[in-house]
């Protein structure tokens, strides 16, 4: 008879999950960067696990459109197109815009949230930390989504933030300034919180959107 974990008890993650997570976060940190093959045996080795579940990890980052499998030679790191970074831009303005609309009766309930991750990202780049300032950033975005309500929307919503990780990475490296723009933007969506009037707010928000996109498709 199988037994439930006991309470409080976490489960292992299983050899396939542990060479996707591995993979996954050395694709979207950019430690594999787009154009690069990688061989189930480098991922295997670098995991501590056997091929099988190297192979479940990398058909599950196919299908997310990351990798493309080439038979006994790996998986090649797909690089962020011009069409990804436009299609993953449109999906974030239709989710984040309806959230925001969504959370500004309860606007009160977030503020001090948001204003905390504000307060991270401001402390993250005065120390010059860029993994800490992005995981930030994503979070006070992630507050506003989540605070919609609706979880279908905020699990998309995760999915594209993952794949706009790789597009930041460079943009951040290559444009230093965003970062400040990135401060101030928030900073403004946080104010337009205090207005008796939602346009602010969702202008705010979706100028913070536009201002991305043109920051993902200028180094290239």
């Amino acid at each position: 008879m199988t037994h439930p974990p006991a309470a409080g008890r976490t489960i292992a993650p299983s050899a396939a999950e542990r060479a996707y997570r591995h993979l996954k976060r050395s694709i979207l940190e950019q430690l594999h960067p787009g154009g690069s093959l990688v061989s189930e045996g480098e991922i295997a080795e670098a995991t501590g696990v056997s091929r099988t579940p190297v192979r479940e990890a990398l058909l599950r980052l196919e299908a997310e459109g990351l990798v493309r499998l080439y038979p006994k030679r790996g998986a090649l790191i797909l690089p962020v197109s011009a069409r990804e970074i436009a299609d993953v831009v449109e999906a974030r303005r239709l989710v984040e815009v309806h959230a925001a609309e969504r959370v500004w009766p309860r606007r009160a309930e977030i503020r001090a949230a948001l204003a905390a991750r504000l307060a991270e990202m401001r402390a993250a780049h005065a120390a010059g930390d860029l993994t800490t300032l992005m995981a930030a950033d994503r979070a006070f975005h992630a507050t506003v989504v989540d605070a919609a309500g609706n979880e279908i929307l905020a699990e998309l919503y995760q999915r594209l933030r993952d794949r706009q990780l790789r597009m930041a990475q460079a943009s951040f490296r290559l444009s230093p300034a965003w970062a400040e723009v990135a401060l101030t933007e928030h900073a403004a969506q946080l104010a337009a919180l205090d207005a008796d009037d939602p346009q602010p707010w969702l202008a705010a928000v979706a100028a913070h959107i536009d201002t991305a996109a043109r920051v993902f498709l200028g180094p290239r």
